[in-house]
């Protein structure tokens, strides 16, 4: 690729090698149509694409092979859901057995940061159909201290984390672990259905399909307390965590996290229609723009830098323009379609949709990872729907929360440390013992319920002593960036108010605290737009949990 003396050419050469037909008929002085402008991928290569159906392992074993310093990415092959491939793949998975239990190992030994261990592995959970795939790295010679547990956001994988993992398992004495939620990635993918009749008991029980799942991986791996990052869907969910299972998190870190903010409309009829929504701008948004400190003709405008001044002149509850049309409310409300149920309807036109999103979300990529991420994102999408159809649960339609987290916030790291049946702010005194779950999903084991007991036994009756909490977002988020100093905002009020009354030990031992972080020229995706100062904050953030632990133990 010849190197240009300026950004801009910079960014024309690099997306010259692209095979999308809306830049070909561009060097060929062709106006794009409409469609190709939207969805650039050829017609030619979108055939292909779906024809091929390569697997999500092969295609997660792609982008992983960007990681640095990792000469042979480890993918075990199975996944929850695949169909099979019309031709076979031609991606090297370094002969990984075939057999579901057995897992990949890899060690990086030409590792100028090592040698470091990195293991991919399908975890096989309580019930039937139930197991979360897994990616990991730990530092070879070394004990493992402390832990890191990333999860991706609504409909992704862990694979969307390749820029993050090198880095951020250069730390001394943590072990990093990121997971594909259940139902998604390549994860299994079991039916989804709430048998709840209420409206409350509806959202209780889809967000304990995923944390119920979470709390059984973290029974079988062992861990007692570790770090928690989760990203959009994933920081909403890592939030019902630590308010269901409490005294596990040391840190919480919510990389522009959906769902915080209260909408009056939300769960009412008037609800605001697409155009309106903020949610839009993950399809529309431009990641090379906004890289390059051009503002998106789509963007919210929703940054730190007038987010108060925004929110301080926006009028009280002001209604929407229009009524979403009826028959989109119907669909989302009846769970009967989901941005991937298109995807797979499509057939041949599926890799063309995908496009539609690949080709701005990874703008700002080089072209070959842009192409992996495109692959690895169309092989998931068009897997089996399981646990996609929970957002209508969660999310009413224009993405925000029906139980908003703002709401609950200030209970994170304030729970009294005993069993809980859902994600539920607890009061000043002990709550009564908890029923059974409203989650249908398959209960853990007897051994992890057992170790679970057992793992908590000597805290039951203990109220945790506050967590810190971190909410970072992009300059240029669609997120509401509001609703994270919001936040900040309830959980040092709720610490004053805890603390008004205790005594000086106990003000010692608070940990309670939270701050609210921009990454630069980032949109929605921090971890992956804004990459280097993104792995940055999250080593001076694991660096400070060391410390602090060293000092509790001290």
């Amino acid at each position: 690729m010849a190197t240009s003396e300026n950004g801009g050419d910079d960014l024309k050469q690099r997306t010259q090698q692209s095979p999308l037909a809306s830049q070909r008929a561009q060097e060929q002085g062709q106006a794009p149509g409409r469609f190709a402008q939207w969805f650039p991928l050829g017609a030619k290569e979108g055939f292909n694409q779906w024809w091929a159906g390569t697997s999500p392992a092969a295609t997660e074993h792609r982008v992983l092979s960007f990681i640095p310093h990792l000469q042979k990415p480890p993918t075990h092959h199975q996944t929850g859901s695949a169909p099979v491939s019309a031709a076979p793949s031609t991606s090297d998975l370094n002969a990984p057995p075939h057999h579901d239990e057995e897992h990949v190992t890899t060690t990086s030994l030409n590792d100028p940061h090592g040698p470091r261990r990195w293991n991919s592995e399908m975890v096989e959970l309580g019930g039937k159909g139930r197991a979360l795939n897994e990616f990991s790295v730990e530092r070879v010679g070394e004990d493992v201290e402390h832990n890191l547990v990333m999860l991706h956001g609504y409909g992704a994988g862990l694979g969307f984390f390749y820029r993050n993992f090198e880095a951020l398992s250069r730390a001394r004495g943590w072990k990093v672990f990121a997971l594909d939620l259940l139902g998604m990635g390549r994860s299994s993918r079991p039916t989804f259905k709430i048998h709840a009749k209420d409206k409350e008991g509806k959202i209780t029980e889809a967000e304990n399909w995923f944390i119920d799942a979470l709390e059984e991986w973290r029974i079988k791996r062992g861990l007692d307390r570790f770090t928690l990052l989760g990203h959009s869907l994933g920081g909403y969910l890592a939030v019902a965590y630590a308010l269901k299972y409490p005294g596990h998190l040391n840190k919480l870190i919510l990389a522009s996290p959906v769902g915080i903010p209260e909408d009056p409309f939300a769960v009412s009829e008037d609800l605001p229609n697409p155009e309106d929504s903020t949610m839009a701008n993950e399809f529309t948004q431009d990641a090379a723009e906004t890289m390059n400190g051009v503002k998106p003709t789509t963007a919210d405008n929703n940054n730190f830098l007038n987010q108060r001044k925004k929110a301080e002149e926006a009028p009280a509850k002001e209604p929407p323009r229009r009524r979403m049309p009826g028959w989109v409310t119907f669909l989302w409300e009846a769970n009967m379609v989901s941005p991937f149920s298109l995807v797979r309807w499509s057939g041949p036109l599926g890799p063309r949709l995908v496009s539609g999103w690949t080709s701005r979300r990874f703008s700002h990529l080089p072209p070959e990872e842009a192409q992996a991420l495109h692959d690895y994102s169309y092989s998931l999408f068009r897997q089996r729907g399981s646990s996609e159809y929970a957002l209508s649960y969660i999310l009413a339609p224009g993405a925000f929360a029906r139980s908003p987290l703002i709401q609950r916030i200030q209970g994170v790291g304030r729970q009294w440390i005993q069993a809980h049946d859902g994600p539920t702010v607890d009061g000043d005194t002990p709550p009564k013992k908890c029923h059974s779950a409203r989650s249908k999903s398959p209960a853990p084991s007897a051994v992890s319920a057992t170790q679970s007991s057992h793992s908590s036994a000597s805290r039951q009756g203990l109220r945790e002593k506050g967590i810190p909490i971190i909410f970072m977002y992009g300059e240029h988020d669609w997120m509401d960036v509001a609703g994270g100093f919001a936040s900040e905002e309830k959980i040092k009020q709720e610490r004053e108010r805890i603390l008004a009354s205790a005594t000086a030990e106990e003000k010692k031992k608070d940990r309670g605290e939270a701050k609210v972080i921009i990454i630069n020229k980032a949109g929605h995706h921090v971890y992956l737009d804004g990459w280097e100062q993104f792995n940055r904050v999250m080593l001076e953030e694991m660096a400070d949990v060391a410390h602090k632990e060293r000092q509790h133990a001290g």
